[in-house]
């Protein structure tokens, strides 16, 4: 519920506040871009700042379930039947792998992931996309509840389904390689 900063107008000579409170609560988004057609799909997943001391199960663990799940929502969305095969490219997150990741990629073999190397977020669109969203959704914003931050999440995940055409182009610059002027100007 802590507000994500960023650049904003304001008037002349007055800072732009925004509010804060010691609330540690955090709402985790998982999602799937299409890059083919640019339907997004996501599951959140609520964690109260205690949650170890309420459940007995670390980040990771917590983690885990929540990927395992959303692979499996992943799984129905995108039948073997209909799909020989998706690819899932994924960072490195600590949550990606194990024993729960591994058992939902032998029920549905038609799931592959593509890791990519370390420290390389631009190359992820997803990455991209979290930018958006966080820029439409919470940017200067302070949610009175975890309901708040949900709806808004929400509101701009619907958002961003409806526009696909925005969503294709995020993926298309991320896929694209700038013209190289050299090369062009010899042929």
């Amino acid at each position: 519920m802590v507000p994500t900063l960023g650049p904003t107008l304001g008037v002349k000579g007055h800072r732009p506040v925004v509010g804060t409170r010691d609330c540690k609560d955090l709402l985790y988004v998982l999602a799937v871009v299409n890059v083919v057609t640019g339907v997004l799909h996501a599951n959140t997943l609520e964690s109260p700042a205690r949650s170890k001391a309420k459940t007995g199960k670390s980040k990771v663990r917590r983690m885990q379930e929540a990927f395992a799940a959303h692979l499996r929502h992943v799984a129905q969305l995108y039948p073997a039947g209909d799909h020989k095969r998706v690819v899932l490219i994924i960072d490195n997150a600590p949550w990606h792998r194990g024993k729960l990741i591994d058992q939902v990629l032998a029920e549905h073999r038609h799931l592959e992931f593509y890791r990519l190397p370390s420290y390389s977020p631009q190359l992820n669109v997803i990455e991209r996309f979290w930018k958006l969203l966080r820029r439409r959704a919470t940017h200067n914003r302070l949610f009175d509840t975890m309901a708040d931050l949900k709806r808004s999440l929400r509101a701009s995940l619907c958002y961003y389904q409806t526009m696909r055409g925005r969503v294709r182009s995020l993926i298309r610059s991320c896929y694209t390689r700038p013209v190289d002027q050299t090369a062009s100007a010899g042929a």
